[in-house]
């Protein structure tokens, strides 16, 4: 028992490739880039760019967004 290696859990951090959002969140890498180019999901909110542009998804954002009430 003694040589079981511990178990290590791992987070993604709030801001995520599409890549992995698409992995924890559910959506497929096409649909979150379609809920961006329609305006679905709002720069500064849903997503952000890096400074070296890539489209970084903000989990929590994302989140607010599936809770939000209409």
């Amino acid at each position: 028992m003694d040589d079981l290696p511990v178990p290590v859990y791992l987070a993604p951090d709030r801001y995520v490739t599409i890549a992995l959002a698409s992995v924890v969140g559910g959506y497929s890498q096409n649909a979150i880039r379609c809920k961006i180019k329609a305006g679905t999901w709002i720069e500064d909110r849903e997503y952000i760019r890096a400074p070296d542009g890539h489209v970084m998804i903000d989990r929590e954002g994302v989140q607010r967004w599936i809770t939000r009430r209409m």
